[in-house]
């Protein structure tokens, strides 16, 4: 039970539960209604009815909608996936991978995660749908409008995976630098009591205050310039690495390092340093008392700061679109582009099926990963 003098009053549980409810509906109802509109035809979508944008009869009237068998099904399927990524995966992913191969499992979970829902929604979904719906009768009628086609549009037709895919490239390649360098620099200036360790971090706070724009027409000359940097080592075939997701990588990772190397220095100094001490009378080296000792113990505060590396590279618009050419665009910047080019309501119906896209491997990051989110936040905030 909560100690008397620590229970709120009535009136500030009222007044907190009230704010929290007004910042949620405020947060999650512009992610809903695009959500909503990009199942729906372009006459639903854009109705001046709230209703008529919600139910979709035009939709249905074109022979796309779900019964309410399907709103079921799909409502019990999303609830046990939900289950399923928050409480039974992760003590698979412990069990099932080998030691030091925990950040591996983690990926490779997320992936199949990501490939078994799109299955069971894509694949299974439909054909339970069209084999069961004939058999109800008016549970099997389409009540509610919803087509996935604007979806198929601007995936397959419009290229769309391949912004996907160059997205991955460059968060990536952000977070696997970023983390590499800001464990072993953050483990480091931890374990270092000299003035020059502080000085450094404060450096890195300075540098992360910059604008992005400084950091990009700094390093632009570099990249227009680098194959003529680079003849004299690669030759005539010396690549020009402006327009390639290297370059976008090489500038976000010195963008989010100094905020990386913070962040994980914090997790090691809630470390004992008489880990590293055991270790090292058990007759470890310094590296392998860090990988085999400190890391272990580490991996909620990594996941939690490579979360919040790849939400940067993952979300990033101005370095993405001012480094990177049309064929190797990431997400944000190609929906950006939508947006401002498409002029018809169907254009722009496939333009908020992209934008909602890209919401889909957020919620599945946060859904797998977030008993190691909350452990290493708490972690990050408690000096122990």
């Amino acid at each position: 039970m909560t100690a008397r003098a620590l229970q709120q009053p009535t009136s500030l549980k009222i007044a907190s539960g009230s704010f929290l409810a007004i910042w949620s509906v405020i947060a999650a109802f512009p992610i809903f209604w695009i959500t909503v509109m990009s199942f729906k035809s372009p006459v639903d979508a854009f109705d001046s009815n709230p209703l008529n944008v919600i139910f979709g009869p035009e939709t249905v009237a074109d022979g796309n909608g779900l019964s309410l068998f399907d709103i079921v099904l799909g409502v019990v399927l999303i609830f046990f996936v939900i289950r399923l990524c928050m409480q039974r995966l992760p003590a698979l992913v412990e069990r099932h991978s080998p030691g030091g191969w925990l950040v591996l499992g983690w990926i490779i979970a997320a992936a199949l995660a990501g490939v078994a829902v799109i299955f069971l929604f894509l694949g299974v979904f439909p054909v339970v749908s069209n084999v069961v719906n004939p058999l109800l009768g008016p549970l099997g009628t389409a009540v509610l409008g919803a087509t996935t086609e604007h979806y198929y549009t601007v995936w397959f037709e419009r290229g769309f995976a391949n912004n996907f895919a160059n997205s991955l490239i460059v968060t990536a390649g952000v977070v696997t630098v970023s983390l590499t360098v800001g464990t072993l620099a953050g483990y480091g200036l931890a374990r270092s009591g000299s003035v020059l360790a502080f000085w450094l971090l404060i450096i890195a706070l300075i540098f992360r205050a910059l604008p992005h724009s400084v950091l990009v027409a700094g390093y632009l000359p570099v990249f227009i310039s680098s194959s003529e940097w680079l003849a004299p080592i690669l030759g005539e075939n010396a690549p020009t690495l402006y327009g390639k997701p290297i370059a976008v990588i090489a500038v976000l990772v010195a963008i989010n390092q100094p905020f990386t190397i913070w962040m994980l220095r914090s997790f090691f100094s809630n470390i004992p340093a008489d880990l590293d001490e055991a270790a090292r009378v058990d007759g470890c080296s310094h590296f392998k008392a860090f990988r085999l000792v400190i890391m272990p113990v580490m991996w909620p505060g990594v996941i939690t700061t490579g979360l919040f590396s790849f939400l940067l590279a993952y979300n990033d618009f101005l370095v993405t679109s001012l480094l990177l050419d049309a064929s190797n665009q990431t997400m944000v910047p190609a929906i950006a582009g939508m947006f401002n080019r498409e002029t018809t309501t169907t254009d722009q119906v496939v333009a908020v099926a992209a934008a909602v896209s890209i919401t889909a491997p957020l919620f599945l990051l946060v859904m797998v990963f977030q008993r190691q989110i909350v452990s290493g936040l708490t972690a990050g905030a408690v000096k122990g």
